[in-house]
């Protein structure tokens, strides 16, 4: 497992509405031993989109984040396309869930899952 320090800029920043969300889905699902896996895959009609999931395994190559008492788990592809972001939760009209807010997203899908770089 590698370290997410080896840049000016951290891997990402995690908000406190991010981790409180995060820590109650792993008491509700009794998922403590599990860290956040955020991902990039290509597809969605911009070209990449998001991917985020509970995972229990953390990589050699994989890049840690931690928050609080959360680990955020990128792989090293995905930390390229993502680094510099900022994971937060919102719950408006439009969507409730979590949101990666890339400064290196050159444009993005009208839903906000899917970008460009």
């Amino acid at each position: 497992m590698a370290q997410a320090e080896e840049r000016d800029e951290p891997l990402l920043t995690v908000t406190d509405k991010a981790v409180k969300k995060a820590q109650e889905i792993k008491r509700e699902k009794d998922l403590q031993e599990y860290g956040v896996r955020i991902y990039i895959q290509q597809g969605g009609c911009s070209g990449y989109s998001y991917g985020m999931q509970f995972d229990d395994e953390v990589g050699d190559d994989d890049l840690v984040v931690e928050a609080e008492d959360v680990e955020f788990i990128v792989d090293e592809n995905s930390a390229e396309y993502i680094w510099g972001s900022e994971v937060d939760y919102v719950e408006s009209l439009q969507s409730t869930g979590f949101d990666i807010n890339n400064p290196k997203a050159e444009s993005t899908c009208g839903c906000g899952e899917s970008f460009k770089v």
